[in-house]
């Protein structure tokens, strides 16, 4: 029990319960996934663009998304494939950190630069648009508005969103990458791109990674949420 107390707080489980069921809520839980799915695509055109060029990204009704680039060479394939569960996964455990700090205008500064980049250069399908413009309008709008108690708040709920979301998209991404690993997203493509690594063995890497960032934060003490 002393592990329990030192490790986690009461209000973290409170948040991590209320985006666990807020993400399951029809429709509204797909809405307040994009999130992930935006951060995970940023995680893929970050990447690309070292060795390459983003297209365009696109962000759907059903909390999927699509990253559309090209490279010039296989390694800037392979690492643009491999980013964006291990980013979105690396974005959780980063919202926890700088919370646990109080750094909380950086945090909000980050998650703006997320929307405002990928509205001005990349997303161009409607849904994807809509999305960022009302999350923006709504995000921007209870901050202005609200008391600071409600912007630490809100702020808490995205990074449970964020934790809860990694690892429940990184577990389907493996249930499907080993009983349909044709239509295994990442992990398709990866096994693709090595021929000889299958694409449930990039599932596991996948799932594990976000596993690592959940143990990361929580040998940190980034769950404690210290007043």
């Amino acid at each position: 029990m002393s592990f329990v107390r030192d490790k986690f707080s009461t209000k973290f489980f409170l948040f991590l319960i209320l985006a666990f069921l807020l993400i399951h809520v029809p429709i509204l839980g797909n809405y307040v996934k994009v999130i992930n799915t935006l951060i995970h695509e940023s995680g893929h055109a970050f990447i690309a663009l070292l060795g390459g060029n983003v297209e365009r990204i696109s962000l759907f009704m059903n909390s999927e998304g699509a990253t559309y680039s090209n490279q010039s060479t296989w390694i800037g394939s392979f690492f643009t494939s491999l980013a964006g569960y291990t980013f979105a996964s690396f974005m959780a455990f980063l919202s926890f950190l700088l919370i646990g700090r109080k750094k909380y205008i950086l945090l909000i500064d980050i998650l703006l630069g997320f929307i405002i980049l990928n509205l001005l250069f990349w997303v161009r399908n409607p849904y994807g648009l809509f999305w960022l413009c009302s999350f923006v309008v709504g995000f921007l709008f209870l901050l202005i508005k609200g008391s600071q108690n409600l912007r630490d708040n809100l702020l808490l709920l995205i990074a449970s969103i964020l934790l809860v979301d990694s690892v429940q998209s990184a577990y389907e991404i493996l249930y499907i990458s080993i009983y349909q690993p044709q239509a295994a997203g990442d992990a398709a493509n990866l096994a693709r791109l090595t021929g000889i690594i299958p694409a449930p063995i990039w599932g596991v890497l996948f799932f594990f990674q976000a596993l690592w960032f959940c143990y990361y934060g929580l040998k940190r003490g980034y769950y404690r949420l210290v007043k």
